[in-house]
């Protein structure tokens, strides 16, 4: 219970930085906590944090660590730490050596979401964006939520939205952004789950795609008895024992679909066939083909709540999309710069499509920095097919390692030896900038998971004055 994980007096994060942990943080320091946490390195995050009142640092110290906690007895301190934290990390080991009450993430997460209406929202891609429009949609609806998001929404500016509007029910929706990595989700128990695509990823945990599958069909059994689940049409066929369930698609039939997908002055257009009725021209505020998806998902979530439609469209329409998912950075007539997370074959192909129909004659130029050694490892002909097939020049840069170690023969060189198109390139960070600047570029997209999104200040700079 809620309750339950708010009796501590001190919460200790190893891992603060996190998109998931930040999130965390922010609860416990809404709720009058004292909140501490360590991460590897300053961002734009923990600079925030801090100025929230949260005490962040970037240097592993044992002895420091002591200081900071001897006002407080063990029983009154939480330890929660991120999977991504190595287990030779020394206060992490510190802690455990010295029997401190240590949670991971997830499970904290789950104690707070389930006591709660708790609509979680799983898929291996798709799933920021459509926990950011449900978010949206239940704000905009006057409901009462508390959201935990794998992003930063325009909208809100935060990872994390409390919002208490109603003072005469206690109806409370933990709207919570399910993640399969580490098998986190498998801690929800939610009463309404939506699951956007079950594309092989972190084989570095599953090994194997039937693997991944049988997990998800796992956390799809832990929704609550008079609960619903959600999914893509593509994934149906892995959920059909499941009674209580409805199927939404773009282009298929589905009991949610989506048909006459249009952008038209700067505007995603469809008609939405639901309950038996359609309406036509519903508009959505970010473009792409797999956005209208999300959004179907989304408003299955919302008439299952029996939220009005005028609500719902409206929520549509002013949504404005979430950091780092196509996120213009430059929008001129004659030069763009999008930048986008996408780190799997699958977004990748979806966002590269998405800007070949808004630019279909412009030069599109790709610069792409893999995440993680074994995803680039397990998905090398993919990566090379994708990147090879929408773009009118590629630019790799280094391999993200995050939480690896570097895998003997496995590089950005060995993708871009793998990638068949004539204009392509290896390139260093700091030497990014400078090429674009001295070369003809029309389209430029930034992708990936790991910090190129830091290179985009620079670029600008260089690109505009």
């Amino acid at each position: 219970m809620t309750k339950d994980i708010l009796k501590y007096k001190l919460y200790y994060f190893l891992g603060i930085g996190g998109i998931g942990m930040s999130a965390l943080a922010r609860y416990f320091k809404l709720n009058q906590k004292q909140v501490v946490g360590y991460d590897k390195t300053e961002s734009e995050l923990t600079k925030q944090l801090i100025q929230e009142g949260i005490e962040c640092y970037y240097e592993e110290n044992v002895e420091k660590l002591k200081e900071r906690i001897k006002n407080y007895s063990k029983e009154e301190i939480l330890v929660i730490y991120t999977p991504a934290i190595p287990k030779t990390h020394s206060e992490l080991i510190y802690f455990s050596n010295n029997n401190f009450i240590i949670k991971k993430r997830s499970e904290v997460l789950g104690s707070i979401v389930n006591a709660l209406h708790c609509i979680a929202i799983a898929g291996t891609h798709g799933k920021t964006t459509t926990t950011s429009l449900i978010t949206h949609i239940f704000y905009q609806a006057q409901k009462d939520i508390v959201a935990f998001i794998g992003g930063i929404t325009t909208n809100y500016q935060t990872n994390f939205l409390f919002k208490k509007q109603n003072t005469t029910t206690n109806t409370i929706y933990s709207i919570v952004e399910a993640d399969e990595y580490d098998q986190s989700f498998l801690q929800l128990q939610p009463e309404v789950a939506v699951i956007t695509s079950v594309d092989p990823d972190h084989l570095d945990i599953y090994q194997t795609h039937e693997n991944l599958i049988s997990t998800y069909q796992k956390f799809a059994d832990k929704i609550k008895e008079s609960g619903k689940l959600i999914v893509h049409k593509s994934v149906d066929k892995f959920f059909s024992n499941k009674e209580n369930k409805s199927v939404f698609a773009v282009n298929l039939s589905g009991q949610i679909n989506a048909s006459n997908l249009r952008f038209q002055n700067h505007k995603m257009l469809f008609d939405l066939n639901i309950e038996n009725t359609t309406f036509k021209d519903v508009e959505l505020g970010i473009p792409g083909e797999h956005n209208v998806s999300n959004a179907l998902a989304a408003i299955a979530v919302a008439r299952h709540y029996k939220l009005p439609y005028d609500t719902i469209f409206n929520a549509l329409k002013t949504f404005k999309g979430v950091k780092r998912r196509f996120e213009y950075h430059i929008q001129q007539n004659n030069l763009v710069l999008i930048d986008d997370y996408a780190h799997h074959p699958e977004e990748i192909r979806n966002f590269l499509q998405s800007v070949k129909k808004l630019y279909p004659t412009k030069k599109i130029t790709a610069i792409f920095q893999p995440h993680l050694y074994s995803r680039t490892r397990d998905f090398l002909n993919e990566f090379a097919e994708v990147l090879s097939q929408y773009t009118d020049e590629v630019i790799l840069l280094d391999i993200y390692p995050a939480r690896e170690l570097p895998i003997p023969g496995i590089s950005s060189q060995t993708l871009l030896n793998h990638i068949q198109h004539p204009n392509k390139k290896l390139l260093q960070k700091q030497a990014l900038a400078n090429y674009l600047k001295n070369s003809h570029q029309e389209v430029i997209l930034t992708i990936g998971a790991g910090d190129i999104d830091l290179l985009i200040p620079e670029i600008k700079q260089q690109l505009l004055n």
